[in-house]
């Protein structure tokens, strides 16, 4: 047989697309900056406090501006990306980042700091709110295993950032992590300047000419949409009440000290990792929508079994085991949701990725207080609410396939 016949996985690189093997860590790298700018000051907190002679109450609030901000620049961002094109956006972003990292470096007051962790926050979702649109372009109808990729190489960051942030302390003082985080963003801008070429940034027939407004009407009125939108969001969701309980349930629940509890922590975003290369290798065989109606059946078993255990009261043995697979099916579900969602738009996919960002961070945020509402000092509340949020996805995809089945 023809070696040229044989059929590849691997998308058909097309002509002005810079090699996958520079373009895919480009892109993740793009998309590191929130979680890196969120996890690597966490450690510094504390001497922030210090700094500024302030509480470590206050501090903590850039936490919640940098979120609030990250997802109004995502909305600012996307449909102006898709009319004006991806670089600038990218440019602008990195850019601005940049700088305000720098700027944050010197700041004297808890207030400035406020204020700037919030602009830096918007000013570089220009950056990463493009990058969705970038691996659809990339990789068509295989968008599924393109975001694997960018999802694998991404979780590295969250995992390694709190580390990061204690190593530079053991340096220096804090101003050094802002310092890093500039240069890493001038560093980024400089491999995109010189590497970051796509067909779409010089061929502006494809891009968008709704409105702002208007690319939003778009994305919320296109047929099939809104089901898959929300089982994105409910996988998040799920994700968020486990970043949020997972601290208060193996050291508090189980008593575990804080060592054993970053090495249970780890694990689980392993099996995140696991779960995106199993994902990226087999998703364009099944495709996305049987990819995504699968995990949530097995995320189901797993969510259950999580629940049973605790709500037997055994050992942390047994949540670790359920969570483990549970935490896995969760980013199989993760990336194909999206997938799904930004195959469904040629020209706003930034839009797009501005609602499904947005709305996964805002519903995100209600798992800190729905978890202190059913709080009853065990494991069971986070159990109850991860296994329902996958229920619901379940629920969305039930209801997606009888709406496709309709038409």
């Amino acid at each position: 047989m023809n070696k040229a016949s044989i059929p590849s996985s691997e998308p058909i690189q097309p002509q002005g697309i810079p090699n996958l093997a520079l373009l895919i860590p480009m892109l993740s790298a793009i998309v590191a900056i929130t979680p890196l700018a969120i996890d690597m000051y966490l450690p510094a907190m504390s001497t922030l406090a210090s700094s500024f002679h302030s509480s470590v109450t206050t501090v903590q609030q850039s936490l919640s501006l940098y979120l609030a901000g990250y997802a109004m620049g995502m909305l600012t961002f996307g449909p102006i990306a898709d009319r004006i094109g991806r670089r600038p956006l990218v440019l602008l972003g990195l850019t601005g980042f940049g700088l305000i990292s720098l700027a944050l470096a010197f700041v004297t007051s808890v207030e400035v700091f406020l204020g700037l962790r919030f602009i830096q926050a918007f000013i570089g979702a220009a950056a990463t709110v493009v990058v969705p649109g970038y691996i659809k372009e990339v990789y068509g109808k295989n968008t599924a295993k393109g975001m694997s990729y960018v999802s694998l190489i991404m979780m590295l960051a969250p995992l390694i950032a709190p580390t990061m942030g204690s190593l530079i302390l053991e340096l220096g003082d804090w101003h050094l992590i802002f310092f890093i985080l500039a240069f890493y963003a001038s560093l980024l801008l400089v491999l995109v300047l010189t590497k970051l070429r796509m067909p779409s940034d010089t061929h502006s027939g494809a891009r968008s000419q709704r409105s702002f407004f208007g690319a939003y009407a778009v994305v919320f009125t296109k047929p099939g949409v809104k089901l898959h939108i929300a089982s994105g969001v409910m996988t998040s969701f799920a994700f968020f009440c486990y970043l949020t309980a997972s601290p208060f349930v193996y050291m508090e629940v189980f008593g575990l000290d804080k060592s054993l509890f970053a090495i249970l922590f780890s694990t689980n975003v392993g099996a995140l990792m696991l779960a995106n290369v199993i994902n990226s290798r087999i998703v364009v065989k099944y495709g996305s929508r049987r990819m995504l109606k699968v995990s949530t059946l097995l995320a189901t078993v797993a969510g259950l079994c999580l629940l049973s255990v605790n709500l037997l009261g055994l050992s942390y043995h047994f949540t670790v085991a359920a969570l483990i697979p549970f935490m896995g099916f969760l980013g199989v579900m993760s990336v194909n949701a999206d997938a799904i969602v930004l195959m469904k738009f040629q020209q706003e996919t930034g839009t797009a990725t501005a609602v499904i960002g947005t709305l996964r961070f805002g519903c995100g945020a209600l798992a800190g207080p729905l978890l202190a509402l059913f709080y009853t000092g065990t494991a069971v509340p986070f159990s109850a609410l991860m296994l329902g949020a996958v229920l619901l996805v379940g629920l969305c995809q039930f209801l997606a396939h009888s709406q496709q089945k309709s038409l």
